[in-house]
């Protein structure tokens, strides 16, 4: 007589886990990811994480290192000048983090030993460099988009505004009669907030970079 299989469970691998543990941050917070909740999730035990990842840390690392990996970082050394690059990776970054928000007060405290994050960090500082930025302002640069990316992606401004006109009495805040209508328009109000000063923070570069290259000097001639 023939005996039936029984029904394996899928492999436990770092991919499953990191794909767990993502989903879990994006549907309930940073603080519900532990090392028991997530092997319920996953319907394991809690010491066979470990032969994955030696702690949550590490896991969080991992998940954040994923979401990091889906920015595109092909604008820089493909001959884009370094305005054009800032601004298409801007955009790249910040839809990576509004996918997942929850994620991001972990990513802004930088790097770390990441690698997608690391070759994030290396290709900003190499298109800059290139570019002819000196390299303190390279840094300068990255981390300074780093602050705006992170910023813009933590929140909605649009959103914090209550739905109820009632609530913004004109004679306590006479400039505040359509704020009522901002949650309903939060995409466009927040999608334009952000172009407005990635395009602000990129022409304010080009002011110090044309101000450094006059400072430099006419090249010479062959």
């Amino acid at each position: 007589m023939c005996r039936m299989a029984r029904p394996r469970k899928p492999l436990l691998s770092r991919d499953r886990i990191v794909a767990a543990a993502l989903a879990l941050i994006d549907d309930e917070g940073l603080g519900a990811l532990s090392t028991r909740r997530l092997a319920a999730e996953l319907g394991v035990s809690g010491p066979s994480l470990y032969n994955h990842f030696a702690t949550k840390e590490a896991i969080l690392d991992a998940v954040a290192d994923t979401v990091v990996s889906q920015v595109d970082l092909s604008m820089f050394g493909d001959g884009r000048d370094w305005r054009t690059a800032l601004l298409e990776w801007g955009r790249s970054y910040r839809a990576a983090l509004t996918d997942h928000p929850r994620i991001v007060p972990y990513l802004a405290v930088g790097p770390g030993l990441r690698p997608a994050g690391l070759r994030m960090a290396d290709a900003v500082f190499g298109g800059m460099v290139e570019a002819g930025w000196p390299p303190a302002q390279a840094t300068r640069i990255g981390a300074l988009m780093r602050y705006f990316v992170t910023g813009s992606a933590l929140g909605s401004f649009a959103a914090g505004f209550v739905g109820d006109a009632s609530a913004y009495d004109p004679a306590d805040y006479p400039h505040l009669g359509q704020a009522h209508l901002l949650a309903a328009h939060r995409r466009q109000v927040d999608e334009g907030a952000f172009e407005t000063g990635l395009r602000a923070l990129v022409d304010g570069l080009a002011q110090q970079y044309a101000a450094l290259g006059a400072a430099r000097g006419p090249a010479p001639s062959a």
